[in-house]
């Protein structure tokens, strides 16, 4: 087992500096083209990874906490997302954009249940469809049945 770690190592490196290679961005590559420093990697095993990480890109200095030098320092700061303003903002215009088509699809549908003389604020009180009541309303006539609580003749609101 311990023969095959030189070989782990070498191709650890290797792959490494290769993905290394192809995340940095052109104008931080150093020397020679990007396609050059990819080729080098690949073709020169031990050498091309080593030249690469010791020459072939810009790097910030270790001691300025990633500010001093390379690209990579001059990305943004991450925000998090309650407290980044573009990220509320498009929030606020998705959820415009998904309120103005519920109203044109309910617009849509009352209309095409106009045309049909089937509106649904003249089937049922409640705006149900077949005049049925809905899921809390239980029998409101005082006939003796059974009433909202379960009880007969009665109400929630007092004695039938």
């Amino acid at each position: 087992m311990l023969r095959y770690l030189p070989f782990l190592l070498l191709l650890a490196l290797t792959v490494y500096a290769f993905i290394d290679c192809l995340n940095t961005p052109e104008e931080e590559v150093k020397h020679l083209p990007k396609a050059a420093w990819v080729f080098i990697i690949l073709l020169f095993s031990i050498v091309g990874p080593v030249v690469w990480l010791a020459a072939g890109r810009k790097r910030g200095s270790a001691g300025a906490g990633g500010l001093g030098g390379g690209g990579r320092a001059r990305r943004t700061r991450w925000v998090a997302p309650d407290d980044n303003p573009e990220f509320l903002k498009s929030l606020r215009d998705d959820r415009d954009d998904r309120d103005d088509r519920e109203r044109r699809e309910t617009r849509k549908h009352r209309d095409a249940a106009a045309q049909d003389g089937t509106a649904p604020d003249a089937a049922a009180p409640d705006g149900g469809a077949d005049g049925a009541p809905g899921p809390d309303r239980g029998d409101d006539d005082d006939d003796g049945d059974t009433g909202k609580d379960g009880t007969a003749g009665k109400d929630k609101d007092g004695p039938a």
